[in-house]
């Protein structure tokens, strides 16, 4: 390309020769000279306009500002209902982690209000820079995370802990005659009837005809008959090969079949068969062999063990002198 540049009176003239990547470096100068005086001109336009309050220029302001706030605006909107969402998952988690503490509590012995109450918290405020979007979302889904995983701890804890109480409903540690106390313990001794050495295979809870004989354990009652020594008799499978049995009652309220709950009442105190006396006569069998009562009664009232507990009977005079049972 060829120019030739030239004065107002024809008198001096130039020729410049271009060629294309002169020309295209020139166009592109130029372009960029234009778009920055344009952008210099438009900037110093709108920001004078817009303090000035010029009408066309402040209304194009007004534009531009409303649409920016309507993008900020839907940005946000959309961003707290997603917060919105996670928000509600949490609060749903955090009402299934409670509902699991109180039970898991409750398994555990643990009053549940003592969990709930907030520990005393305090010290030198130090602020900090607010977090962003991105750090709040994150601290979102490590909570979740965390809450998930405690979730899964607790849902452990409540199935293992059930699993132990089942377990130890099923061992009979309950007193089976609350009014009574201990007579004859398990073990040799001369028999009251016959004055020979035998065997004593349970234990003897002395007892006004009448009381109440109660489940040491849950279970099913496989036997309620009449036996010849044991008089009317009731037997309870506890599982595990563990039976306890119930003799010389008055009266029975059980049947064979029956699912008993610990500490039901299943009889009451008599003298009916082999006896000289109202009492009840408690036995432990585990997988057919006796075993003695006490040891699993002490375990469960955290009572020391007393293998014997003498009962001296009074003699004639001292018996007249005591108060008569109303």
């Amino acid at each position: 390309m060829h120019l030739i540049i030239t004065d107002a009176w024809l008198a001096k003239s130039r020729a410049v020769y271009l060629s294309g990547t002169r020309l295209v470096v020139v166009g592109f100068v130029a372009a960029l000279a234009l778009m920055l005086v344009a952008a210099g001109m438009y900037h110093w336009v709108f920001l004078k306009g817009a303090r000035e309050g010029w009408p066309v220029v402040g209304s194009l302001v007004k534009l531009v500002v409303k649409d920016e706030f309507e993008q900020r605006d839907r940005f946000m909107r959309e961003n707290l209902d997603v917060m919105a969402k996670r928000l509600g998952e949490m609060q749903a988690k955090m009402m299934q982690l409670e509902a699991l503490g109180e039970r898991v509590s409750g398994l555990a012995g643990v009053n549940p209000n003592d969990i709930k109450s907030q520990p005393g918290r305090g010290g030198v405020l130090v602020t900090g820079r607010s977090l962003t979007m991105e750090e709040l979302q994150a601290t979102l889904a490590d909570l979740d995370k965390l809450t998930d995983q405690r979730v899964d701890l607790m849902t452990v804890m409540e199935s293992r802990l059930f699993d132990q109480k089942i377990k130890k409903m099923m061992v009979p540690t309950q007193q089976p005659v609350l009014a009574g106390t201990l007579g004859s313990s398990f073990g040799w001794r001369i028999d009251p009837l016959n004055g020979r050495s035998a065997l004593h295979t349970g234990l003897d809870f002395p007892a006004e005809p009448g009381t109440a004989i109660l489940a040491a354990a849950g279970g099913v009652v496989v036997t309620q008959e009449y036996h010849s020594a044991y008089g009317n008799m009731v037997e309870v499978d506890h599982g595990n090969d563990l039976v306890t049995r119930y003799a010389h009652a008055s009266r029975v309220l059980v049947k064979k079949g029956d699912l008993i709950k610990r500490g039901q009442k299943i009889a009451e105190v008599g003298t009916t068969g082999r006896s000289t006396g109202p009492h009840l006569h408690f036995e432990v069998l585990v997988q057919g062999v006796y075993q003695d009562p006490q040891k699993f009664l002490t375990a469960g009232q955290k009572l020391p063990q007393v293998p014997t507990v003498a009962i001296v009977q009074p003699t004639a005079a001292q018996a007249a002198q005591m108060p008569r049972p109303k």
